[in-house]
Order: structure tokens, then sequence, then C-alpha cells
């Protein structure tokens, strides 16, 4: 928190949405398994993160799109 709080102090006219993103990893393996990855590849945490990654832009976009 104290990176978003400098962030809003330094750039005070740039929006912060903050998005929760505990359970992205769980949906990322479980998205990994149901795609058919092999175990080695679900191993790949720069893959997970990725994935991740995909998975909080697209439930941010949908969360501000309804």
């Amino acid at each position: 928190m104290m990176f978003v709080n400098n962030f809003k102090k330094k750039f005070p006219d740039i929006p912060v949405t903050l998005y929760d993103e505990r359970f992205t990893s769980v949906i990322a393996h479980q998205t990994m398994i149901d795609a058919g990855l092999k175990k080695k590849a679900r191993q790949n945490k720069a893959l997970v993160d990725e994935i991740s990654a995909t998975i909080i832009l697209q439930s941010y976009l949908q969360s501000i799109h309804r």
C-alpha cells in the first residue's frame, strides 16, 4: 500500500484502481490444466504469471464495462 500512497502523492491527477488478484494464480493453473498443458509447462512461473496478468486485465476490463 505504501507504493500506491507514494504514487498518488507524486501523481495526484492519475486515477489509481486497486484490484484483488489473490486467486488469479489458482485460476491460471486451472486454465492451464483445462488447456491440456503438461505438468512441466504448468510449473513455468513466468507462464503462470503471464496467464494471471491476462486474467486480471480481463476481469478489470469486464468490471468497468458493465
